[in-house]
């Protein structure tokens, strides 16, 4: 069996914005993630003083998010402006945990995103998917 060669994981560091519950501004440290092994995926890594936090959602969201409001449950996005008067997506993540309100620059996440579509551009998704592998790994035999 010849495997293909696979592109290097994507990663860019950005820092979100989110207000904590007195009001204040708080930055958190972020690295967006990007496997074209996993092409619908955006990982998002959260990382603070007590661990690191990584969240999943669908790269289609953040971009439809970017230009409307997007998303249901868990995750949405939508755009907006800043203090500064800077375009900023608003993401909003909710658990049984607690919620989290944050802002990322729309241009890093715009950079990140143009990043993944030269990589996997939008709609050759299935293209990049091993789904003997899927299979195999999910019912633990060796894929041929």
């Amino acid at each position: 069996m010849t495997q293909q060669p696979t592109t290097p994981a994507l990663s860019q560091d950005i820092t979100l914005v989110c207000v904590d519950p007195w009001g204040r501004q708080v930055e958190v440290p972020t690295t967006l993630g990007y496997r074209e092994s996993d092409p619908y995926a955006v990982t998002l890594t959260f990382h603070s003083a007590t661990g690191d936090v990584e969240w999943i959602v669908a790269r289609t969201l953040l971009l439809q998010g970017l230009a409307a409001p997007a998303g249901e449950g868990d995750v949405k996005v939508f755009p907006s402006i800043d203090d500064d008067a800077r375009a900023v997506a608003v993401l909003d993540f909710c658990s049984p945990d607690g919620r989290l309100v944050t802002q990322a620059s729309t241009y890093e996440l715009q950079t990140f995103l143009a990043r993944t579509f030269a990589v996997v551009p939008v709609g050759t998704e299935n293209d990049h998917l091993d789904l003997d592998g899927l299979v195999a790994d999910l019912l633990g035999t060796a894929a041929e």
